[in-house]
């Protein structure tokens, strides 16, 4: 019996897993879709989140299976329960990269992301896939100094979302309001999809160690002045 239990706490890891892969592949074909205005790949993009959704109700079903029958406690209880948050974390991610395809359709056959901003969406949308491939291989290695440092990757994600607004809020701005609107989103997506990253990756350390990320990062910064 408790090698079975055992086998389903490391099904719903593997389960987090793929869903991880499969968010990280669904935002890097997302920015190709919205930079090439790619209506096809846009739409497998979109059809492609039924699978995630599937795959976060197994977890949840698998998850709420385990606590009823074992009724975990300590360290197995604390993996069950964080492994329902990480599957939350990931179902939003690819509800973003939906979000991304979506945005593509609506303006196909038009281009959602003016030429002079390419390079910075291109960038965001490979930072963002590789965020997400880190934060599977934390799942699986439960590396906590790897899963640490997510936090500082991200701080990447944020210098590009703070350069493309100053880039909206230039007057020579001439590509109207509603392109605007479009590569605001276009950022707001990118930044949260990082956000989720990031998230994943401080519930492998809670899992891990049973102190959350933010108390361990403040017990090691340096102290300023010493």
């Amino acid at each position: 019996m408790r090698d079975a239990y055992h086998e389903e706490l490391d099904s719903i890891g593997e389960g987090l897993v793929e869903m991880a892969r499969l968010v990280g592949s669904a935002i890097g074909r997302a920015t190709t879709a919205i930079l090439d205005s790619d209506l096809k790949l846009a739409e497998s993009v979109i059809a492609a989140d039924e699978k995630v959704d599937e795959l976060q109700h197994e977890l949840e079903a698998r998850a709420i299976a385990l606590l009823a029958r074992q009724q975990p406690v300590a360290t197995d209880l604390r993996i069950v329960v964080t492994s329902l948050r990480m599957s939350a974390d990931l179902e939003r991610s690819g509800d973003l990269a939906q979000h991304v395809g979506k945005l593509t359709r609506l303006r196909y056959p038009n281009r959602a992301v003016p030429h002079d901003l390419h390079a910075t969406i291109l960038e965001m949308g490979q930072l963002a896939q590789r965020l997400m491939a880190k934060a599977a291989e934390v799942i699986i290695t439960k590396d906590v100094d790897l899963a640490l440092q997510l936090e500082n990757d991200d701080d990447e994600m944020d210098l590009l979302h703070r350069a493309l607004f100053q880039h909206l809020m230039d007057d020579r701005w001439k590509h109207g309001i509603e392109t605007a609107v479009d590569v605001t989103l276009l950022g707001r997506y990118y930044e949260r999809f990082a956000d989720h990253a990031v998230s994943v990756a401080k519930r492998v350390v809670y899992l891990v160690t049973g102190e959350h990320a933010d108390e361990i990062q403040a017990v090691s910064a340096p102290v300023e002045g010493a």
